[in-house]
């Protein structure tokens, strides 16, 4: 296996993903939210500097698109180092491992998303390297077998994970900073909008950048690419600028409501109140209910849902609110309606 596929350089890919790079802060002063993360990424970054070190391995975890890779970049980049990119299924071996940690140059930085993904074996054999950066190789079999030892350079490893669960314990404390990164504000995601604008030569209302921001789940992700089907809408059906009234209409288009959820998010709970009576059912039958998969329902609309208390867990399975019975305008069942009363 070539290491082309193993690794994917900065900045490559396909137009769009060209085109997120550019969306994408390059210093920690241009990142927009995760306050407290910035903060204290900052300090570590200077320490190091300061002491002619590396940063030490970083975790970054939380559901998708709230900048764990923009974090991973910032990092090299604000340290002066390279950085290689990977993904946990994509290193299927160990010698796959090897070979990218082989061609590491001092202080670079290895950001492996999806980490929890990791194949075991390879895991054995990132432990000695994050801890005491060296690598080693057996070769051979029984009586045959002989360990050859590698040393490497100091360099960082940032891995991202939407379910830091399936991490093992033996790899997640070999990270010496941990941070889970939360949804975004909406006035954090209208400043996300309205700097991708200028980016894009984009021109926008303040209230359009606000109504944008409101409905982005509170994602920079969603943030960023609701801009760019807006600005599709107003490019073809006006005169390019955006105002308030345009990006309503947009977005009402695109069937994203008010809150930010969109077909999917209403297909999950008008599914779980019309056929499971406001639940509980299980992650299985609902997924199969709707025709998603069950992670894609746990690590992309179940985060958003319960965070704005429209979707619980329980040990049964999951159930609806009343919020949510309430923004979509049905009748709660009864025996909730009772629980409300009381």
């Amino acid at each position: 296996m070539s290491n082309d596929r193993l690794v994917t350089p900065r900045g490559s890919g396909v137009e769009e993903e060209v085109l997120d790079q550019t969306l994408r802060p390059r210093i920690l002063s241009e990142y927009i939210g995760q306050e407290q993360v910035k903060k204290n990424l900052g300090i570590f970054m200077g320490a190091a500097r300061k002491r002619q070190d590396v940063v030490e391995h970083v975790l970054l975890y939380g559901p998708p698109g709230l900048g764990k890779t923009t974090l991973a970049n910032i990092i090299a980049h604000e340290m002066g180092v390279g950085i290689k990119t990977t993904s946990g299924p994509v290193i299927e071996r160990a010698g796959d491992l090897a070979a990218i940690l082989t061609n590491l140059n001092a202080g670079d930085v290895l950001f492996i998303d999806e980490i929890h993904r990791l194949n075991r074996v390879a895991e054995e054999y990132l432990y000695p390297a994050m801890e005491d950066f060296r690598l080693d190789i057996v070769t051979g079999k029984g009586p045959a077998a002989r360990t050859f030892r590698i040393d490497l350079p100091k360099f960082t490893v940032i891995g991202a994970t939407t379910r830091i669960g399936l991490l093992t314990s033996a790899l997640r404390d070999r990270f010496g900073v941990v941070y889970h990164l939360n949804f975004y504000s909406p006035e954090d995601c209208a400043q996300i909008v309205r700097r991708s604008a200028r980016i894009l030569d984009i021109s926008i209302d303040s209230e359009a950048a606000a109504e944008i921001g409101k409905r982005s789940r509170g994602t920079a992700r969603v943030a960023n690419r609701l801009l760019k089907r807006v600005r599709d809408f107003a490019e073809v059906e006006h005169d390019g600028h955006v105002s308030q009234a345009i990006a309503r209409q947009a977005l009402d288009d695109l069937l994203v409501d008010d809150l930010g959820l969109d077909d999917i998010d209403r297909r999950i709970l008008e599914a779980i109140m019309e056929k499971y009576d406001g639940g509980p059912v299980g992650l299985e039958t609902l997924a199969a209910t709707i025709a998603q998969e069950p992670d894609t329902l746990e690590d992309v609309y179940e985060p958003f849902l319960m965070q704005i208390g429209f979707l619980t867990r329980t040990p049964r399975g999951r159930t609806v609110t009343r919020a949510a019975y309430a923004h979509l305008g049905r009748k709660a069942p009864a025996a909730m309606q009772e629980k409300m009363e009381l």
